[in-house]
């Protein structure tokens, strides 16, 4: 028997916020909320993959140790990395030498934009 994944879980201020950024990235339907036995309330988005935004007190410190792969299901990589700062993502890194650009969601956590497959 092995494990599956089954969401990427982010820790986040402001869940829905997060959760808006991401959705208009990424293109998922309506987000579900859900309240944990501690009346702690998550956002979930449903798609390939399942995010889910859980709220914590604390602000993202230091370098993500996790972080998410996108690419533009359409168009090209340039023009994916202005779309995504138009919704509130900002630009890291930009380097000849990577065929990636490194961004940070409204929260700061880092995601790459890769060429399209």
């Amino acid at each position: 028997m092995t494990a599956r994944v089954i969401a990427v879980a982010v820790d986040c201020t402001d869940a829905e916020t997060l959760a808006a950024f991401w959705r208009s990235a990424l293109g998922y339907p309506e987000p579900r909320r859900w309240r944990d036995a501690d009346g702690l309330e998550y956002v979930q988005l449903d798609g390939e993959p399942t995010l889910l935004f859980q709220p914590v007190p604390e602000g993202k410190a230091g370098k993500n140790r996790l972080h998410l792969d996108v690419a533009p299901g359409a168009g090209d990589q340039r023009t994916e990395v202005e779309r995504l700062v138009a919704l509130g993502a900002r630009v890291l890194a930009d380097e000849d030498r990577h065929p990636w650009v490194v961004l940070a969601d409204p929260e700061g956590n880092e995601f790459c934009v890769l060429p399209p497959r």
